[in-house]
């Protein structure tokens, strides 16, 4: 005997349906990534290990070719870096049956939109936290690496100084210095250099901002473009430990985000606490490949 119209289901009876959840953390995890998006990136999902091992081959030269004499061969011992899978980070939440019974449809795109922001936010700071080391930095909040902010050429000690010009050139001449390629190269700048950047007339003329509706209006954080580089703003700019913030000029080379695990949803009914557990979670590692390919400059918070 048919039951007719009129059945519960999915749609209409449940709060958490997985599937709905996981396109929604991983859709804002993807749009909030900045500076995972400006590096390389490689997929270890599916595979064993906690360790991924990348091979790191020195540059070979062009020889002139004499006449009647063997050619030049290129000789190289290449070296690797090894990059630890160790990060395992994760949100949670626990869904009383009450709210679910009671709140606007709405707070589940809210907590989906906070999950997907959060691990988005965790990556995008490690990677930017690898600056620590470039240019023989100690690798430490120190930044013994990094130069100040006003010239590109004074060695930080403690004391930044407002992005200027003049350091975005230095800076840029020291990857151009590094055989940096030009392609695949960004600037990533805390809000507050942005404020600066937008105070310089310079920055402000076409040739920084772009045309309207470009592709500097695709990628999320980008800004403009000074010199032939993208310019992203992100309030996960690192900050240095006396509270300066860090502006990072860099290659895709410079460092490596190693997936094992992307973005990952789970729910649970705790009958224990009347509600459902809800976590996002992910399984990564980054490292630092090559070390001239990345300048930090020290600016004001």
């Amino acid at each position: 005997m048919a039951l007719g119209s009129g059945h519960q289901t999915v749609t209409t009876a449940a709060k958490f349906v997985p599937e709905v959840w996981s396109d929604e953390v991983v859709a804002t995890y993807k749009k909030q990534l900045v500076a995972a998006n400006l590096i390389k990136k490689m997929s270890f999902k599916g595979k064993k290990g906690d360790a991924v091992h990348i091979p790191k081959p020195g540059r070979g030269s062009a020889n002139a070719k004499a006449a009647n004499t063997q050619v030049v061969l290129n000789t190289d011992t290449a070296t690797e870096v090894i990059v630890n899978i160790d990060q395992h980070w994760e949100f949670s939440i626990m869904i009383e049956d009450i709210v679910a019974a009671q709140a606007l449809a709405s707070m589940r795109q809210f907590y989906t939109d906070d999950a997907g922001y959060a691990l988005a936010r965790k990556v995008d700071s490690l990677i930017l936290e690898l600056g620590r080391g470039v240019n023989g930095g100690d690798g430490t909040a120190a930044y013994t690496g990094a130069y100040s902010g006003a010239d590109g050429t004074t060695a930080y000690t403690g004391t930044a100084g407002a992005l200027t010009d003049a350091a975005i050139r230095r800076s840029i001449q020291r990857l151009d210095d590094s055989d940096v390629p030009m392609d695949g190269r960004f600037l990533i700048v805390p809000p507050s250099t942005r404020n600066t950047l937008m105070g310089i007339q310079r920055f402000t003329e076409q040739a920084f901002v772009g045309e309207a509706g470009s592709s500097n209006t695709i990628r999320s954080g980008e800004v403009g473009n000074v010199y032939g580089v993208p310019v992203f703003v992100s309030s996960n700019a690192d900050a240095a430990t006396d509270g300066d913030r860090i502006c990072l000029l860099g290659h895709k080379d410079f460092a490596v985000l190693v997936e094992q695990m992307g973005v990952r949803t789970q729910t649970q009914y705790k009958q224990e606490y009347l509600g459902d557990l809800f976590t996002a979670d992910t399984l990564f590692g980054v490292k630092e490949l090559r070390d001239g390919s990345a300048v930090a400059l020290a600016v004001p918070a």
